[in-house]
């Protein structure tokens, strides 16, 4: 197969990916807030595979939002429809993102690898903001300059000290959820844990 018929494969699977975007997009403006505070960060994530993965990760877990900075668009197809059910408010750059979450009183975090405290050795305030970066690139903006925002760290013994972005995201919601969740309330699987023949991983 030749670089031509390459790229045309490629730009004819964007063009499906912003069809479906476009279509799931109208149906998330009526997405609920999920029945916890927290919030998912993504700076400048790829378009492709990661960011619906995170939402359906956000949904299991009852979110409240993705907040998504420069991504015009993505795929939803690998959130198996969560994109429709979890709010996403887009950003044209991070100042607006943080400025929204503060005034809300949010504590937010990085999650990068080696910095800040191990995830379940910090106290996870009940508004709490995770923010993940670019997988390649990492975030957009000198933290630096924002030295309230907190950064954290998940624990790993392996040698490549590297974890799939939609990987890291589940973690820490399962941890936010083991700190601040209410278990039982509002979650019919964890009510009927055991009851069901529904998959639940794939």
């Amino acid at each position: 197969m030749g670089p031509h018929r390459i790229r045309q494969m490629m730009k004819a699977e964007r063009d499906l990916a912003r069809r479906r975007f476009r279509r799931q997009r109208n149906k998330n403006k009526l997405a609920k807030p999920g029945v916890h505070d927290c919030i998912i960060v993504l700076d400048h994530l790829k378009p492709s595979y990661n960011i619906g993965k995170i939402f359906r990760s956000a949904e299991a877990f009852g979110a409240k939002a993705v907040h998504l900075i420069g991504i015009d668009y993505f795929d939803p197809a690998p959130g198996m429809g969560a994109f429709k059910w979890v709010p996403a408010v887009f950003h044209r750059d991070f100042f607006s993102c943080y400025t929204q979450l503060v005034t809300a009183g949010y504590t937010l975090f990085i999650l990068e690898p080696g910095k800040g405290n191990p995830i379940m050795a910090d106290q996870l305030p009940r508004k709490s903001a995770f923010i993940f970066g670019h997988e390649e690139f990492g975030i957009s903006f000198e933290p630096g300059l924002f030295p309230e925002i907190r950064p954290l760290t998940i624990p790993q013994f392996g040698k490549s000290q590297s974890l799939n972005v939609s990987v890291a995201a589940s973690i820490i919601l399962y941890e936010y959820i083991r700190q601040n969740g209410s278990f039982g309330k509002g979650s019919p699987d964890l009510q009927a844990a055991g009851q069901t023949n529904n998959p639940i991983y794939e």
